[in-house]
């Protein structure tokens, strides 16, 4: 395969990859359901079903923010090969995965409980499960440097920039654990790290 043919592929992964994302994003909105008015109050409806707009919002930009970042790492992946190819499908296996586990916190998260925990663990096995995914292509990426605009300099550079891209990863393996001890300081951990990724994470140094 020749470079040229490689930099088309990375071309088609993007393409790809937004579709994907696009329809992941919509499906969190289908998931939302209208509010009972059993006493008129459409209002009252609504702030009754808060949990489900909750976690709407923390998905859209969870999901968002991957979208921002990969694009982020594609400006600096500019050839493709298969391994490649299957890590950005691992991510986006995740990817359209998270609309189940956000409706699920949002059925149970109001009426606490063991639901309520079990419910944002699988939320949080899922974005730790997207967060490996994301390292994985950075990492596979990254080693070598053939797959690369610009290799990112010395070893130790490559591990720097790897390191800061991931540091992520083992907050989001934390969440699962703390789920259990309380849902909502896990979705707070998780919309902070989420924030935390607004900023841009892929740099040469």
């Amino acid at each position: 395969m020749t470079e040229a043919a490689d930099a088309v592929e990375t071309g088609r992964i993007e393409a790809f990859s937004d579709g994907v994302f696009a329809i992941a994003i919509t499906l969190l909105v289908i998931e939302l359901k209208l509010p009972e008015t059993k006493d008129g109050s459409v209002w009252h409806g609504l702030v009754h079903e808060w949990p489900q707009f909750a976690a709407y919002l923390t998905s859209f930009f969870i999901i968002g923010i991957m979208w921002a970042n990969h694009h982020s790492m594609f400006r600096s992946i500019v050839r493709a090969d298969r391994v490649l190819l299957f890590l950005n499908l691992l991510l986006l296996l995740w990817t359209t995965l998270l609309p189940f586990p956000t409706r699920l916190v949002a059925e149970n998260l109001r009426g606490g409980g063991t639901n309520a925990t079990q419910a944002a663990a699988v939320y949080s096995a899922t974005l730790t499960l997207a967060a490996i995914s994301f390292s994985l292509i950075w990492w596979y990426a990254v080693r070598g440097g053939r797959l690369l605009a610009e290799p990112i300099g010395t070893s130790r550079d490559e591990w720097r920039s790897i390191g800061r891209f991931s540091v992520g990863t083992l907050l989001y393996t934390a969440t699962i654990g703390i789920s259990f001890a309380s849902a909502g300081a896990a979705l707070a951990i998780q919309f902070a790290l989420a924030m935390y990724y607004l900023f841009e994470q892929v740099r040469s140094n």
